[in-house]
């Protein structure tokens, strides 16, 4: 069981990165755009101009699932890189129940009513040409956790298996996480 869950969590977050990837080449795309059309053409576009922030929100906050499934969380590494596998479950397991799901249970309670508020007002951009979806933007907060929240489950499990002795089926799958 919680090698099967494990796996389902791997597997949506890792699917979950690759997709929002996608939105790495619109960011820059988009950047291009507006950086022509502004130097070039002399015109400018408020709706692509907050549609970076959009995007750059949708990869930092969507993909942090995912950061962490393949071990891209910043770490001071100095200790780490020498620890045996058993020490560094123990840190992983210590990491995710002392710091990651407290950090996540606060963004979680403090960001709820934030997002319920932009919703219930149907909040939009400031600019009559902006985006106006804020609300959606704002809901990338709770993306943000529920991806950090899952993969903090698998990373969890995964740790503790690895106390207990027990080896992981396939080398592919705790690939980043010891």
């Amino acid at each position: 069981m919680v090698t099967k869950l494990t796996r389902i969590i791997d597997h949506f977050n890792d699917r979950l990165g690759r997709l929002i990837s996608w939105a790495t080449l619109a960011l820059v795309l988009t950047q291009f755009g507006v950086v022509v059309s502004h130097y070039i053409f002399r015109t400018g576009s408020i709706f692509f101009q907050e549609s970076l922030l959009y995007l750059h929100s949708l990869i930092f906050l969507g993909a942090a699932g995912y950061t962490l499934k393949h071990n891209g969380h910043v770490r001071v590494d100095v200790f780490y890189s020498r620890f045996s596998a058993r020490r560094k479950a123990l840190v992983n397991l210590l990491g995710c129940l002392v710091f990651l799901f407290p950090m996540l249970g606060v963004i979680c309670w403090m960001s709820w009513p934030y997002i319920a508020d932009s919703w219930a007002a149907g909040e939009g951009s400031i600019e009559s040409s902006g985006i106006q979806a804020v609300y959606l933007l704002k809901s990338l907060i709770l993306l943000f956790v529920v991806s950090l929240f899952l993969q903090g489950i698998s990373l969890t499990l995964h740790s503790l298996n690895t106390l207990r002795g027990k080896t992981h089926d396939d080398a592919d799958h705790q690939e980043g996480l010891l």
